[in-house]
């Protein structure tokens, strides 16, 4: 994979070679570590490149500055609230290394932004990775194409070559630079460890089940998604993104794949808005089935052992369904919500599913909708892919549990984790909270931190004064990272087998499909 060009052993420091050409990061902060911003991994994806596979850079002469982030893709979220640039040309990376040589080999994580396909970047300051990299890893993350741009399909441009998932082939380019050039910044290519979080989580499913990310990384951490599936069923086909496609052209007038490149950027993610209350799996531009990068979805993958037999951990949040009630089933009035829920399930299986999500009184309906909505979007998915790689590979397997609670977060939700695991403890904005950490908050990242650092480096997370965390196995214990730290079998088992009842041969159903719009 790597070793097209040698990097000669030497001092590292704030200038580092690549392959395209020289950067100079910023200087080393008083943790010692470097920081290399903006970076780019492949060609600007305008003009004639919209909707083609990621290229490689221009090479430059000189020395490229390498001190700031990139733009971010243009973000299809309506009114998106996060700062900093947006762009079509989005495609660079950054890299936090405390390495003093670059011979060092230093384990390298590559971290995958959430945002459900739809929105996200890699400058968010809970994601900035100086503290991880002060651990002794190489840190990189990178931006990807998104929405419309990241995930159009038709058949004009399959008449190109296999169209749908460009933000994926992004993800591999990205990779595939991390291979080449990470050795110049002490990192060792051959210990590689993608992680991510919810659609960064889904890609690291999709591209373990993916031929074509083979060799490019060698563990896997996945934080709140697997298989980009739930509520309305799998991912979308590509007939489906096809039609979805041409949909758009449709809007647009009957506009030719001539034409839509040759609109201008911002008017045409206008054309493509979403929200938190469309389905980002079907009812959106995201990740499809495409026969090439993504061949089959990727639970059945997973089920049949034909995923990347690499080590895993993964996991999920206590309170994961807090950003997504917008999409949960009704639940105004217990009667409500149980119509519903014998609409989705079935009349045979109504008793069976009020079992697990009781809906007696109106607290209990509200409660049990925010527990399936979080069940179906994250959850049971996560189980999912912890059982089938654990029966389908000998690799290492290790599940966990996120469910701390403090004041400066109160509720283990959706996202909350993210910055406990880099050790930035930035503000919990997603539960809208602005407290600041305590010394908990403090030693919880630190252990956090451990876990994760540790799983890169060897794949296992334990370590010398870290509570112990078993293997994944049939007992299915998982580490608890609550106020107490603590490995108990799962506590959603029953509600997550009650959900995988409805998959068939790995996938759920596609009736479930419904009125997801879009």
């Amino acid at each position: 994979m790597h070793g097209s060009i040698s990097f000669q052993a030497a001092r590292l420091g704030r200038q580092v070679r690549t392959q395209a050409g020289q950067v100079r990061g910023r200087p080393r902060d008083d943790s010692g570590v470097l920081a290399f911003k903006g970076i780019p991994y492949a060609a600007p994806p305008v003009g004639p490149l919209r909707w083609c596979a990621p290229q490689p850079p221009a090479p430059w002469r000189g020395v490229r500055d390498a001190s700031a982030f990139g733009a971010a893709s243009l973000s299809s979220l309506e009114n998106d609230p996060r700062p900093g640039p947006c762009a079509e040309d989005c495609l660079s990376l950054n890299v936090w290394t405390a390495a003093h040589e670059a011979d060092e080999k230093r384990p390298v994580m590559v971290w995958i932004h959430g945002g459900g396909f739809q929105f996200g970047s890699s400058a968010n300051p809970a994601t900035d990775g100086r503290a991880l990299a002060a651990k002794g890893v190489v840190v990189v993350s990178f931006n990807y194409r998104l929405g419309i741009f990241g995930f159009l399909a038709h058949p004009e441009l399959d008449a190109e070559a296999p169209s749908g998932n460009y933000g994926l082939q992004d993800q591999l380019a990205a990779l595939r630079w991390v291979q080449a050039n990470i050795a110049a910044f002490g990192g060792d290519p051959d210990n590689v460890t993608l992680f991510g979080e919810s659609a960064g989580a889904m890609a690291l499913g999709l591209l373990m089940a993916s031929r074509l990310a083979r060799g490019l990384f060698h563990k896997a951490i996945a934080q709140s998604g697997a298989f980009w599936d739930g509520r309305h069923g799998p991912l979308q086909t590509h007939d489906e993104a096809r039609a979805r496609g041409l949909a758009f052209a449709r809007r647009l007038g009957g506009a030719s794949i001539a034409a839509l490149r040759a609109m201008p950027a911002e008017p045409l993610n206008a054309a493509a808005p979403w929200s938190f209350a469309r389905d980002h799996v079907t009812a959106a531009f995201s990740p499809s089935i495409d026969h090439h990068l993504v061949p089959d979805a990727p639970a059945r993958r997973f089920l049949r052992g034909e995923q990347m037999h690499i080590p895993l951990l993964a996991g999920w949040n206590g309170a994961e369904g807090f950003p997504f009630m917008s999409q949960s089933l009704p639940h105004h009035q217990p009667r409500a919500f149980r119509a519903a829920a014998e609409e989705l399930f079935g009349k045979d299986r109504l008793a069976d599913f009020l079992s697990h999500y009781p809906a007696d009184t109106d607290a209990e309906a509200k409660a049990s909708a925010a527990a399936l909505t979080g069940d179906m979007v994250v959850g049971e998915q996560c189980w999912q892919a912890l059982r089938l790689h654990r029966s389908s590979t000998r690799a290492p397997v290790y599940g966990y549990h996120f469910v701390y609670t403090s004041p400066y977060t109160p509720i283990a939700s959706h996202v909350t984790e993210i910055p406990f695991v880099f050790g930035t403890l930035t503000p919990q904005r997603v539960i809208g909270c602005a407290a600041p950490p305590d010394e908990a908050d403090r030693a919880l990242a630190q252990t956090m931190m451990s876990y994760w650092v540790n799983f890169a480096t060897s794949g296992n997370p334990n370590g010398s004064g870290l509570p112990f965390w078993p293997a994944y196995d049939e007992r299915e214990i998982v580490q608890i990272l609550g106020n107490t730290i603590e490995a108990r079998a799962n506590p959603h088992a029953k509600r997550f087998r009650f959900l995988a009842s409805f998959r068939e041969n790995g996938v759920l159903p596609m009736r479930w499909r419904g009125d997801v719009g879009g």
